[in-house]
């Protein structure tokens, strides 16, 4: 269903991720609609991509969990404590899963909403350098009905420069709702 709606629409896939990278965080912006999700979801299955993404635990109930678990979900449970008995925010969550799966490509999408953030949720970042896993940036342009995953940044730890370099990746693709979609003003200064 996914492939057909992709093709259907006029959208191409340009950039694909090496079979080399097997464990990475995959970026995905801009992200202005829920069209999105079913686009990528066609992008993903046209290029027979495993990919997984991350949803609250809670969410994995009657009558959403087996759709939910079909499309690649990892349940996370922030309230779980850590082995210092404090309790386990949501970037630690998802670090523990590279912990626990060999093959892992684990899709977020940093503006955390649909609507316009002059902020973007940094977690991703995060995720990737604690991880110890490559940042892979994909992409949805609207405007040129173009996707793909077009580059590997590997996280030094020097956060200001390793974010600049996101935004300006980003900056120029046009979102379904262009109005919606905002780099992060901040770090790509």
């Amino acid at each position: 269903m996914f492939k057909l709606f992709f093709k259907l629409q006029g959208w191409k896939i340009t950039h694909y991720l090496t079979d080399e990278i097997k464990r990475c965080v995959i970026v995905v912006a801009p992200h202005t609609s829920n069209w999105d999700f079913i686009i990528g979801m066609g992008a993903i299955r046209n290029m027979k991509l495993n990919q997984r993404f991350a949803i609250k635990k809670e969410w994995l109930r009657f009558p959403f969990k087996n759709i939910f678990l079909s499309l690649g979900a990892l349940p996370i449970d922030r309230n779980e404590k850590s082995i210092l008995g404090e309790k386990r925010g949501t970037v630690d969550a998802m670090v523990d899963l590279f912990a626990h799966h060999e093959e892992l490509r684990l899709v977020i999408t940093p503006e955390g909403t649909r609507s316009r953030v002059e902020k973007w949720k940094t977690g991703f970042y995060y995720v990737a350098l604690k991880a110890n896993v490559p940042l892979a940036l994909g992409f949805m342009d609207h405007e040129k009905r173009e996707c793909g995953i077009a580059g590997v940044i590997y996280p030094s730890g020097d956060f200001k420069t390793d974010m600049k370099q996101i935004m300006d990746f980003y900056k120029n693709f046009k979102g379904k709702n262009p109005k919606n979609f905002s780099v992060d003003i901040e770090l790509s200064k």
